[in-house]
């Protein structure tokens, strides 16, 4: 902590407010981890991301001014992945000049707290089509193509599993991540099957696959529809 906000002191003099947020925080830091540091400024050079190296750390730096932190949380919303509401809402507050870090920190929280929105009719038959096709040409597929797949539909699957039940989603670990929350919330253990079905070349994957589909209907090809709106 007093390195984060000795290096946004030092570049960022006129900051309102800056977080640590990120592994370092939650403690589950590895030794490749970096600094996550949100930073809010009034105006120019925000908003920009810069990665450096500081007294011996990784650092990603995300400079936001009040408007691009919500640009960008509102993104985050749209695609069910809350990046920038837990860099600044379960976070460490370094600098609050204004009252402003504690606030945020706050309002995004809370954010997360809500959970997404549901997904549309649209959106869970996309997943439901999305998840049937990877299935049917899981199927057909042997060697370097079935693994292909794979590492594909799982996480294809963790976001309709995810999603579907209105929790967040992420990407790589940070997907997996998610999958052992909700694991944790429901006293389930899709994070270990799923990845046993990955793990091992038998069909133990489609059925860790089939039984997330069973809750919203199962495969879906025949009649699957989608319009395009240009």
């Amino acid at each position: 902590m007093d390195l984060a906000r000795q290096l946004v002191l030092e570049l960022y003099p006129e900051a309102r407010a800056a977080w640590l947020g990120g592994s370092v925080v939650r403690g589950d830091a590895s030794f490749t981890s970096d600094l996550d540091i949100t930073v809010l400024l009034d105006g120019p050079p925000a908003p920009r991301r810069k990665s450096l190296e500081y007294g011996g750390w990784p650092v990603e730096l995300f400079v936001h001014t009040e408007k691009s932190l919500r640009y960008f949380a509102d993104k985050d919303q749209l695609r069910r992945q809350p990046t920038m509401m837990r860099l600044v809402g379960e976070s460490v507050v370094l600098v609050d000049t204004d009252g402003s870090g504690a606030q945020l920190q706050q309002e995004y929280l809370a954010e997360v707290a809500a959970g997404p929105k549901p997904l549309s009719t649209d959106e869970l038959d996309l997943l439901r089509y999305t998840i049937t096709d990877l299935l049917e040409d899981f199927a057909a597929a042997e060697d370097d193509v079935r693994l292909a797949i794979t590492s594909v539909l799982w996480q294809e699957a963790a976001r309709l599993l995810l999603t579907g039940a209105g929790h967040w989603s992420g990407t790589g670990k940070g997907l997996l991540r998610e999958v052992k929350a909700y694991d944790v919330a429901h006293g389930t253990d899709h994070a270990v099957t799923l990845l046993d079905g990955v793990r091992f070349s038998d069909d133990r994957l489609v059925a860790v696959v089939d039984d997330i589909l069973a809750a919203y209907g199962g495969r879906l090809f025949s009649g699957f529809e989608l319009a395009a709106d240009i």
